[in-house]
């Protein structure tokens, strides 16, 4: 069944489904060629292959001594080994270096071997001689040197597409001298509240106003599962103004977030008395608690996603983590990213309304195994969010469940 068979149902539609429809209607971002300073976060569209050897050359672990390692075959911490000191090789050093059999170079971490040489001693194991040195333990040939194509060949694959590119794969891009990659980018996130009685922080209110803080959680939310985002001015109750402010953002944003305006039958739903002229988004009740007033569709010639969220900062912070954050990857073609699960047992006993599947706040104690509910369940109550860590999952048949019942559990971020 299509998204826009469910406009004005009055029938719940349960969670998977509603999931699996979004899922189905995004389409990844297509692929561009990424300067490594904006790949952070990118998913790979190609393999990535060494087109030379890692390391490019035999150079050295530590910093100590290069040496034959036949010259120190005897040195014992009684009986060191003197040898005369006839140079230093730096790292970066390009010159050549040559040791001849009975003496030793100086030498940096990262300098190149110089030929003759076949072991590095650690200063440690030295007394620091800068003309002479006495080395007071052997090393086997091989010793502290790191090997050209110790870490890669030429030919070998480093990164495979599909892959997410994080810190540690942005360097080994840098290592094997790629300075672009192709991939499928970050999609940015735009999030926007709607609603007169919403203040900006630090503004004074007046009886029947609110600060507003949807938009900048849910930026937090997005930034935090490694996306960029910015949040938009919160909006008016105003047709007019929330088509522009959309439009608006839709120029550079791959996915929109709204919070507000989206509740069943209320005259003063301005999101979606605005969307429902674009004939592309679908707004349903979804069988969960909370948040269970839901709309989803794509607006703008890039057929851009866009979800319309509640406006009660709990039901808006799960369903981000429910729905948008698995959208989110899916636009990269990765994943969907789904919140971690577990199982604990119930620390007291918890309730939930009878048709929905219940997203109880609660606090997890992974070494006891157990998860208690936290007080103030109100989808209004994000003080008892901030506490939480997790959250409890009631199946949607169950409206109780006694201290001591195994649960599922969602790990929040």
């Amino acid at each position: 069944m299509s998204i826009a068979q469910h406009t004005g149902q009055a029938a719940m539609q349960p969670v998977d489904s509603y999931l699996n429809e979004v899922l189905a209607a995004i389409r990844p971002l297509p692929p561009r060629e990424l300067r490594l300073d904006e790949a952070g976060g990118a998913v790979l569209t190609e393999d990535v292959a060494a087109a030379w050897a890692l390391p490019p050359f035999d150079n050295s672990g530590m910093d100590g001594y290069a040496v034959l390692a036949a010259d120190i075959a005897a040195a014992t911490p009684e009986r060191p080994v003197t040898l005369p000191v006839r140079g230093e090789v730096p790292a970066g050093d390009t010159r050549p270096h040559h040791l001849d059999p009975g003496t030793c170079l100086r030498i940096m971490t990262g300098a190149p071997v110089p030929s003759g040489a076949d072991a590095v001693v650690p200063v440690e194991w030295t007394d620091g001689g800068v003309a002479h040195v006495a080395i007071s333990r052997a090393a086997e040939p091989g010793y502290s040197i790191r090997r050209a194509g110790g870490d890669a060949v030429p030919g070998d694959v480093l990164l495979t597409a599909g892959m997410r590119v994080g810190p540690v794969q942005i360097g080994l891009l840098a290592a094997a001298g790629r300075d672009t990659v192709t991939a499928r980018p970050s999609p940015r996130i735009t999030v926007m509240s709607t609603g007169d009685e919403l203040i900006e922080p630090g503004q004074p209110v007046r009886p029947g106003q609110i600060w507003e803080s949807n938009s900048r959680m849910l930026a937090a939310a997005a930034q935090q599962a490694g996306y960029p985002a910015r949040r938009h001015a919160a909006v008016p109750d105003d047709k007019a103004a929330v088509l522009a402010a959309i439009e608006a953002a839709l120029a550079d944003t791959d996915l929109l977030v709204t919070t507000g305006g989206v509740s069943m039958g209320g005259e003063h739903d301005i999101v979606k008395a605005a969307l429902q002229d674009l004939g592309t988004v679908a707004f349903r009740k979804v069988a969960m608690q909370p948040g269970m007033p839901q709309g989803f569709g794509v607006v703008g010639p890039a057929g851009t996603p866009i979800f319309t969220l509640p406006g009660n900062p709990v039901s808006a912070y799960v369903s981000f983590q429910l729905f948008v954050r698995p959208a989110a990857s899916a636009l990269q073609d990765f994943g969907p990213e789904r919140l971690a699960a577990t199982s604990a047992e119930l620390a007291g006993p918890v309730r939930s309304p009878s048709g929905r599947r219940s997203y109880l706040r609660a606090v997890l104690d992974s070494a006891a195994g157990t998860v208690a509910p936290v007080s103030g369940q109100s989808s209004h109550q994000l003080a008892s969010l901030a506490r939480a860590n997790a959250l409890i999952i009631v199946p949607e048949p169950v409206t109780g469940l006694p201290g001591g019942t195994t649960v599922e559990v969602l790990v929040l971020p």
